[in-house]
């Protein structure tokens, strides 16, 4: 990677990406929805394609695969599991069906070497380890698939871990049993573990646990929003220490306080429904169009991007320069006025270097952390 002294590299030059969009599932499986075209917000609410990420002059992204967490028995993991694979493989097909404007990484050269040839890189990772099963032999299917990160929760408690928003309280405090064998098998294969959504003691246990550092792929500061998905200055200063990397999320109810919260209470009211429910596809259909009601009654705080820099520049305070990344969660809920799709990410250069930050901070913030924590476990693993 191309190190830089104060400005000398110009912002163009240097490598770009955000850990956490969720286009495979918001986009990439809409009959006809087509990657390689240019969409707008306002026409159907996507806010990553490749022409976009082409303007936004964004070197590669995190594609999560989300999954929808309903009933915690053998067949709702064996379904959550093959709509997983099933959303891989599609994501895959859509990279390789583009070659000469985008690829597949693997590694933290991968995407070096994909820039190098004016290519966009793709990372996968999976978000809710309710995917996961029970079943450690699904992790490393979902390795083989081509994921190199892994979210342990979403909103909900799982069997890996407590999340940060269940409305019934720890179920594990923490990792659970199996969530620290997860953990492992992460380790073993180089896979980084993403604890965005994860309660304080999980993220507690894999500092403790990890042999590898661990990153927060879109997460806030608590200290700017309280919100429970955001995490305290205690936390931030031990995942620097661990060597990881907090990624700062653009979800506007985690960006701006708000007198209460009721998008979150009512989403996990819902999704608790589902605990007794197999996701087939009527029962997701309707789930999307229940997320989208509750959406649209419990409008977004207005946050602007000046907003979302507050965050940056107290994780900086706090964790160092070397610890703190971009995730603004597009195509999730992610989005703040001048920083609303892929192609304003230079909004946000310009917004850093008018707050002064040099050429060397923006390395870092933009890319150069992720990659090391991306580097870092894949030495880990193949060191043992």
């Amino acid at each position: 990677m191309p190190e830089l002294s104060g400005r000398r590299l110009p912002p163009s030059e240097i490598f770009k990406i955000d850990t956490h969009v969720d286009t495979p599932t918001a986009s990439l499986m809409r009959e006809g929805w087509d990657f390689g075209a240019r969409h707008s917000f306002a026409d159907d609410h996507t806010q990553c394609d490749l022409p976009r990420m082409e303007q936004g002059g964004i070197d590669a992204m995190v594609f999560a695969v989300y999954s929808t967490q309903a009933a915690r028995v053998p067949a709702g993991y064996a379904m959550a599991t093959r709509r997983a694979l099933e959303v891989l493989a599609r994501t895959r097909e859509i990279v390789e069906g583009i070659p000469d404007r985008c690829g597949l990484a693997l590694t933290a050269g991968d995407a070096i070497r994909l820039k190098a040839a004016g290519r966009r890189a793709i990372y996968l990772s999976i978000e809710n380890g309710y995917s996961v099963g029970r079943d450690l032999a699904n992790v490393r299917a979902f390795h083989q698939s081509g994921v190199r990160m892994l979210g342990l929760t979403h909103m909900l408690n799982n069997d890996l871990a407590d999340s940060s928003t269940d409305p019934r309280g720890p179920e594990w405090g923490g990792l659970s049993p199996f969530g620290r064998e997860v953990l492992a098998e992460c380790n073993r294969l180089g896979m980084v573990v993403d604890a965005s959504h994860a309660s304080d003691d999980a993220l507690r246990d894999l500092l403790q646990s990890s042999r590898s550092p661990v990153i927060l792929s879109h997460s806030g500061c608590r200290a700017v929003c309280d919100h429970p998905r955001n995490i305290g200055d205690e936390l931030l200063r031990a995942l620097a220490r661990q060597g990881g990397v907090i990624q700062i999320n653009a979800l506007p109810i985690a960006v701006v306080p708000t007198r209460e919260d009721g998008r979150t209470a009512a989403l996990s009211a819902m999704l608790l429904k589902l605990g007794g429910a197999i996701l087939t596809p009527d029962v997701l259909a309707e789930t999307e169009k229940e997320w989208r009601r509750i959406e649209t009654t419990y409008p977004n705080p207005a946050a602007t991007l000046d907003d979302y820099v507050k965050h940056l520049e107290h994780a900086v305070s706090v964790a160092s320069i070397d610890h703190v990344g971009v995730g603004c969660d597009f195509d999730g809920g992610g989005g703040v006025a001048g920083l609303n799709d892929v192609s304003d990410y230079p909004n946000l250069t310009r917004a850093l270097l008018a707050k002064g930050f040099d050429g060397s901070d923006l390395e870092k913030i933009w890319g150069g952390n992720t990659l090391r924590v991306f580097g870092a476990c894949a030495q880990a693993a193949a060191t043992g």
